[in-house]
């Protein structure tokens, strides 16, 4: 079969490049067409880009491999496409767009974390203290627990956060003896 004069095989591989190409570069600027998709799911680009892809990918690999009528291998190749589509779209972007990645915390986010003491904590004073997270190392003023002093090296229980000050009590992990 032909279509425009081009033979359909040379069409599926033609608008499977170009599909795959535009794919690529939707990757690179799909911030500028984030508000697309918001209208509906289905006009989201990545899904559309996807479906084309997935069609012409069917169907040329039909075209080369069964003996079928042109008409069967393009309802076929649009079926599949769709499906691959809709498990595309429900099993990865659906869950990526709600993921939340944020580097952000807040101080009392932080209660309940281990850190380690780097400026020793006095009786009625402050110290300062380490805490290793996902976000890297964070330092933050501390003071004891019930006043009562840390030296230096030690591992402290983020109790609570009063002011900007982690109230910090001396930490020892349970151990099975």
């Amino acid at each position: 079969m032909e279509l425009f004069g081009i033979p359909i095989v040379q069409v599926y591989l033609y608008t499977l490049i170009i599909a795959g190409i535009a794919a690529i570069l939707y990757v690179f600027i799909s911030d500028l067409a984030e508000g697309i998709g918001e209208v509906s799911p289905f006009l989201d680009p990545a899904v559309i880009l996807s479906f084309i892809t997935f069609a012409a990918a069917a169907g040329y690999i039909m075209e080369l491999s069964t003996k079928w009528n042109s008409g069967y291998i393009l309802v076929s190749a649009l079926i599949i496409a769709f499906i691959l589509a809709l498990l595309l779209y429900f099993f990865v972007l659906l869950p990526l767009k709600s993921a939340e990645v944020s580097l952000a915390y807040s101080d009392d986010s932080l209660i309940g974390q281990v850190g380690k003491v780097i400026i020793p904590v006095p009786v009625d004073g402050f110290g300062e203290i380490v805490i290793e997270s996902v976000n890297g190392v964070i330092s933050k003023r501390a003071a004891g627990y019930e006043n009562v002093p840390i030296d230096y090296g030690k591992e402290v229980l983020i109790i609570e956060v009063k002011s900007g000050t982690f109230i910090v009590k001396e930490y020892e992990p349970f151990r099975f003896k």
